[in-house]
C-alpha cells in the first residue's frame, strides 16, 4: 500500500441472498463460529487496518447487524449506510462516504475468503494505471450461447469470470454512478465502461468463490476448515 494514498471499500450487502437456503439473508449466517460478513470485513481489516469501510446492509437489518457485533464482540472500525432497490442503488449510496481523492473498492459480502494478495494486486494496479481493475478468472465449464433456434457452442478460451473486489479512483467511478439505472448495469465495471474508463483485468483467485447457493455453504465450510489448518 502506497503511504500516501487513501483506500476505502464499499461491502456490498444489500440483498437478502436467500437462494443459499436458510431463514437467514447469507450474510449473517455463520461460517465457523462467525457470520460471514464479519469474515470479509476482516479480510479487508487485515490488508490495511486503516482502511475506511463502508458497509451497505439490506433496509431493516441495521439492528441485527448491531446484535451480532455485540454477540461476536466485533469492533472493526465500519460505516453502515442502508442498501437500495437493486445493487446499482446501493453502491450509490455506499458512495456518498466516500471522498473522490480516494482509492476505492467495491466487495460482494458473499466472497468472504479474498486474499491480501488480491486485494494489494487491486488497489496497486488501479492507483498506477490510474482506471478500474476487476480481477477474473478463466472459464473452465463448457458453455452455450441460447439463440432463437437453441443454442450454439462459445469458445471459452474467449470468456473471463469476473470477481471482486472491483477498484477505481473513486472520483471515477463516483461521476459514473451519476448515471440512470439501466438494467445492464451488473457489476461497477459495466457502469463505469458506459462513462467511457478504461478497465483492466488483473489474475483473481479460485478461491474467492461467491456463495450464492446451498452447495456454495459445503465449498465455504471446506475452505474455512482448510484455513483454520493453514494458519495454526
Amino acid at each position: 500500500m502506497s503511504s500516501a494514498r487513501k483506500e476505502s471499500t464499499i461491502i456490498v450487502a444489500g440483498g437478502k441472498g436467500l437462494r443459499a437456503g436458510g431463514d437467514l439473508p447469507k450474510q449473517f449466517r455463520l461460517i465457523g463460529e462467525m457470520p460471514m460478513l464479519m469474515h470479509t470485513i476482516l479480510a479487508f481489516h487485515r490488508y490495511n487496518p486503516q482502511m475506511k469501510i463502508v458497509l451497505v446492509l439490506p433496509d431493516g437489518f441495521q439492528s441485527l447487524w448491531n446484535e451480532l457485533c455485540r454477540l461476536h464482540d466485533f469492533n472493526v472500525s465500519h460505516k453502515v449506510v442502508m442498501g437500495g432497490e437493486t445493487r446499482f442503488h446501493s453502491v450509490k449510496n455506499g458512495l456518498v462516504e466516500i471522498a473522490e481523492e480516494e482509492i476505492v473498492g467495491v466487495h460482494d459480502a458473499a466472497r468472504p475468503f479474498v486474499g491480501t494478495d488480491l486485494i494489494a494486486r487491486c488497489f496497486n494496479t488501479s492507483e498506477r494505471h490510474d482506471c478500474g481493475v476487476i480481477p477474473v478468472v478463466e472459464e473452465v465449464n463448457s458453455v452455450r450461447l441460447l439463440t432463437e433456434n437453441g443454442s450454439r457452442i462459445i469458445d471459452r478460451q474467449l470468456l473471463r469470470v469476473i470477481q471482486t473486489p472491483q477498484v477505481f479512483p473513486a472520483r471515477q467511478l463516483k461521476k459514473a454512478y451519476e448515471a440512470v439505472f439501466d438494467p445492464v448495469f451488473t457489476d461497477d465495471a459495466s457502469v463505469v465502461e458506459k462513462s467511457g474508463m478504461h478497465i483492466l483485468m488483473i489474475k483473481g483467485e479460485e478461491s474467492n468463490i461467491k456463495i450464492t447457493t446451498p452447495f456454495d455453504w459445503i465449498i465455504a465450510e471446506t475452505l474455512w476448515q482448510n484455513y483454520i489448518k493453514t494458519t495454526k
